[in-house]
């Protein structure tokens, strides 16, 4: 996992690109309604998904064009058999140096040992409430326990950070601000509060179920403890990191809707049936499946890569005219 690749993936507007989030599966065991609907999902044939190999060739190929970071994601990833194989794969691909899970944590306590023994370096678990009511309504299913055990098995592991991501919707979870600043005052983790965006099939999105960064910051200043202070903003990954002035415990905040981060966007997605997706809200896809299948040759797909990347969107433009929700929902896209 070194070296340093010869060629660098760079955008129309000077962006570079190092970061690679794949979808291994489109399938979810949770229903958050953020991201699908509860009712309806059609699921793909397993065919359609890429192979292992065929990830591994495709992160080979990105890896030579300067890519160092690689991020599995769903659906949720622990759903897609030993996933821990393909992790192995990945860690052994010259010049990728960090290996990343986002999981909702169901299947977390019995796999985490072999992620981690695989090559896994970070790890980032979905936890929208601290209640078990307030959760089985974001998530439309009765599994906060689950999700504890998966961060207590990895708690003991020697793996950090482990974030906990809480996507805030105004008049569900939102009262829960405060508490989960208390949980990073005493737990090992990062939590990382993303704003509400619309990407979901019926997921009720409007601006005025969004809370802003700027609010959330204010309510934990609020709480009297101890103060958030920045210590990086608008860096090479997406969330603000904030720490409490007497260094107990950390804070990120991605704010998608309130404060875009697209200037600084570093990031390209591949999905699970393997189309490169250049933003979250892009409205086109180059399919790179049909290229691996169709026995075209690396230097083309590098090159396709190369094009695609090229016209990476400049931003995109959630609240404002001429927004267009990508017909797929985040589960098919790759959360």
């Amino acid at each position: 996992m070194n070296g340093s690749p010869p060629h660098i993936l760079r955008d129309s507007f000077g962006r570079i690109v190092n970061n690679l989030r794949i979808s291994v599966t489109d399938r979810c065991n949770f229903r958050c309604r953020y991201c699908m609907p509860e009712e309806g999902m059609v699921w793909m044939n397993k065919r359609e998904l890429l192979t292992f190999e065929e990830i591994a060739r495709l992160v080979s190929l990105f890896a030579t064009l300067g890519v160092t970071k690689i991020r599995l994601t769903g659906g949720e990833p622990l759903m897609r058999k030993e996933l821990y194989i393909l992790i192995e794969q990945l860690h052994c691909i010259s010049g990728i140096r960090d290996i990343a899970l986002t999981t909702n944590g169901y299947f977390l306590a019995e796999q985490a040992k072999v992620l981690v023994r695989a090559g896994l370096n970070r790890i980032n678990v979905s936890m929208d409430s601290l209640n078990p009511q307030t959760f089985s309504t974001m998530v439309r299913r009765d599994y906060l326990h689950k999700v504890w055990e998966g961060l207590d098995a990895v708690e003991k592991l020697p793996i950090r950070p482990i974030k906990v991501n809480v996507v805030l919707i105004r008049g569900i979870n939102d009262h829960e601000i405060e508490e989960f600043a208390r949980l990073v005052r005493t737990k090992p983790f990062v939590v990382r509060f993303i704003e509400f965006m619309p990407i979901g099939s019926d997921d009720g999105w409007s601006m005025e179920k969004v809370v802003p960064t700027r609010e959330i910051i204010e309510r934990i200043n609020a709480m009297g403890d101890s103060k958030l202070v920045p210590v990086e903003y608008h860096g090479d990954q997406p969330a603000d990191r904030y720490t409490f002035d007497d260094g107990a415990g950390e804070i990120g905040f991605i704010s998608s809707v309130s404060e875009p981060f697209c200037s600084s966007c570093n990031r390209v997605r591949i999905t699970s049936d393997g189309k490169l997706r250049t933003c979250l809200f892009s409205l086109h896809e180059t399919d790179l499946k049909s290229m691996l299948r169709g026995g075209v040759n690396d230097d083309e797909i590098k090159q396709t890569i190369i094009d695609a990347v090229w016209k990476k969107e400049e931003g995109h433009l959630i609240n404002r005219p001429g927004f267009v929700r990508p017909e797929r929902t985040m589960s098919q896209i790759g959360g």
